[in-house]
C-alpha cells in the first residue's frame, strides 16, 4: 500500500477476505487502546514500567498472520501485538503487568514481559538480543523432529549490534534452520539514532555475509509486512533455509516509560510518523476506499475496545498479588533445604512485624 492505503501493484495484493483484514485493524487498534491505559497507568503510580507499540503495530499484526499457531515466537519486548493477534486475553495481559495472582509469570518478571506456552510464545527477557542464540537453537530442534514448524525471533536494530545476534545468524545459517529473523528497525536503539548505530545498509544487508536469504520491506504496510514474512516461512519450513527481514516502521512513543525521547528527537519527526504514514490509518483508508469500513463502525468499535480493556483493567487491579511462598518454587522440582529454611526464616520474619507486610492484599 501507499501512505493513502491504495495498492500500488496489484499482483502484490495478498487478496485477503474481508474478515481478516477487519481482524488485523481491530487488533491493531485494540493493542494501540491497551498501551494508551497502561502507559498512564504506569504515569499514574498503579504499575512500575512499562513500553509502548505506537507506530509498530503493522509489524506485528503482519508478520503474525502470515505464520501457524504452532510456530514459535521468540518476542523482545515490542511484540505484545503477536500475543494479542494469536488470542492472549487482555485479562492476562494486565495480570502480567499488574503482577497480580493471575499471572502466568507469577509476579517474577518486569511489566510487559509476556509469555505463553499455550500460545507458543516464550517468555520475555529483558538483556538485549539474549533471544536469538536461544531461537536458533530452538529451530535446530525442529528441524531434527522434521516438523513443519518455523521459529519466528524478533530484536531491533540496536539489538542486532549484540554479540548474541551476529552468534545466531551464524549458528541459523550454517545449520540450515527454519527460522525468521524479524528484525523491526525504529529507528532508534533507546535514545541512538540508526545512523550512529550502525554503518553500512542497515540491518537486511548484513543476510547475505551469512549466507541467508534477506529482504527489507516497509513495515508500516501490514501487507508487505504479511507477504515477506508468508514467503519467508515457506523457505524456511519448505527449503531450512533462515531468512532475516528487516521492516522499516518508527518507534512514535518513549522507548519506554524510563525514557523521555523528547531529550534527542523533535516533536515534529514524531508528528510526521504519527500523522502521515502511520500503520493504522494506511490500513484503515484503504478498508474505508473498498467500503469495508465507515465512521459509524471507527466510533463504536473505539467505544467497544475501550470498555473491554478498561473490565480487564479493572479486575487487574482488584486481584490480589501472588502469594509469598511463590518467591520458592519452580527452580527445583523438590524444594532442597536451604530453601525450606529461608522460607520458615522469611514467615517468621512477616509475622513477627505484621504492621509492615499488607498480607490481605496477597494471594496466601
Amino acid at each position: 500500500m501507499d501512505r493513502q492505503g491504495q495498492i500500488i501493484n496489484p499482483a502484490e495484493d495478498p487478496q485477503l477476505p474481508k474478515e481478516e483484514v477487519l481482524n488485523f485493524y481491530q487488533t491493531m487498534t485494540l493493542l494501540n487502546t491497551m498501551d494508551r491505559i497502561l502507559y498512564e497507568s504506569q504515569r499514574q503510580g498503579r504499575i512500575s514500567f512499562y513500553m509502548t507499540n505506537y507506530g509498530e503495530e503493522g509489524t506485528h499484526i503482519g508478520s503474525a498472520a502470515a505464520l501457524k499457531p504452532t510456530d514459535l515466537v521468540f518476542g523482545q519486548y515490542r511484540e505484545a501485538g503477536v500475543l494479542l493477534y494469536r488470542g492472549f486475553p487482555l485479562d492476562r495481559f494486565m495480570a502480567q503487568c499488574y503482577a497480580n495472582a493471575d499471572d502466568l509469570g507469577k509476579g517474577r518478571q518486569m511489566p510487559v514481559h509476556y509469555g505463553s506456552k499455550e500460545h507458543n510464545f516464550v517468555t520475555i527477557s529483558s538483556p538485549l538480543a539474549t533471544q536469538i542464540p536461544q531461537a536458533a537453537g530452538a529451530a535446530y530442534a525442529l528441524k531434527r523432529e522434521n516438523a513443519d514448524h518455523a521459529v519466528i525471533c524478533y530484536f531491533g536494530e540496536g539489538a542486532a549490534s549484540e554479540g548474541d545476534a551476529h552468534a545466531g545468524f551464524n549458528f541459523a545459517a550454517t545449520l540450515e534452520c527454519p527460522i525468521i529473523f524479524f528484525c523491526r528497525n525504529n529507528g532508534y536503539a533507546i535514545s541512538t539514532p540508526t545512523n550512529e548505530q550502525y554503518r553500512g545498509d542497515g540491518i537486511a544487508a548484513r543476510g547475505p555475509g551469512y549466507g541467508m536469504m534477506s529482504i527489507r520491506v516497509d513495515g508500516n504496510d501490514v501487507f508487505a509486512v504479511y507477504n515477506a514474512t508468508k514467503e519467508a516461512r515457506r523457505r524456511a519450513t519448505a527449503e531450512n533455509q533462515p531468512f532475516l527481514i528487516e521492516a522499516m516502521t518508527y518507534r512514535i512513543g518513549h522507548h519506554s516509560t524510563s525514557d523521555d525521547s523528547s531529550a534527542y528527537r523533535s516533536v515534529d519527526e514524531v508528528n510526521y510518523w504519527d500523522k502521515q504514514d502511520h500503520p493504522i490509518s494506511r490500513l484503515r483508508q484503504h478498508m474505508v476506499s473498498r467500503g469495508w469500513w465507515d465512521e459509524e463502525q471507527e466510533r463504536a468499535w473505539r467505544k467497544q475496545s475501550r470498555r473491554r480493556v478498561m473490565e480487564a483493567f479493572e479486575q487487574a487491579e482488584r486481584r490480589l498479588k501472588p502469594s509469598l511462598d511463590l518467591m520458592f518454587t519452580d527452580v527445583y522440582n523438590e524444594l532442597p533445604p536451604h530453601l525450606h529454611r529461608q522460607r520458615q526464616d522469611m514467615w517468621r520474619h512477616v509475622k513477627q512485624h505484621t504492621e509492615h507486610y499488607p498480607l490481605e492484599q496477597y494471594d496466601n
